[in-house]
């Protein structure tokens, strides 16, 4: 797979039923080796080894209900009161990112009401904290450490 702008780390790769998966550390089982999931793992574990995120207070494919249709968030960083504080949306390193993938991100965000959202192809990453009261939201340079959020 593609090299990506994140932390290298030790994958669990396999084969079954002569397609590729990929060990989910957060799912705890093996998923379709996709781009976007090669991207997901990377960034999952650039969270919790390099940026301390609890791994036990994320999630992936989280379902949301908006305007009577199921959507899937791609990882979703809950507080310990299991309420939700941060999205991260993953494309495929191919696919840029433009404002439709913003857009995706903040209809999901109309469900959620998080503090943060991510959006990564694995070889750019964009970071903004969300500003309610004020109605805005600021970029961040980085990815914030867990402590600091």
């Amino acid at each position: 797979m593609l090299s990506l702008n994140l932390p290298v780390f030790d994958t669990k790769i396999n084969v079954r039923n002569g397609k590729n998966v990929i060990f989910d550390v957060i799912r705890k089982r093996y998923v379709a080796l996709t781009p976007e999931e090669w991207v997901r793992q990377h960034f999952v574990h650039f969270l919790i080894a390099h940026k301390g995120y609890p791994s036990a207070l994320l999630a992936n494919e989280v379902m949301v209900k908006l305007n009577g249709t199921t959507k899937r968030c791609d990882t979703v960083l809950y507080r310990r009161d299991l309420s939700a504080r941060m999205i991260v949306e993953y494309k495929a390193p191919h696919v840029e990112i433009t404002q439709a993938v913003f857009d995706q991100i903040t209809r999901y965000n109309m469900v959620l009401k998080v503090d943060y959202l991510i959006v990564s192809n694995g070889m750019q990453h964009y970071c903004c904290r969300m500003d309610y009261e004020n109605q805005s939201y600021t970029f961040l340079r980085d990815i914030p450490d867990y402590a600091s959020l």
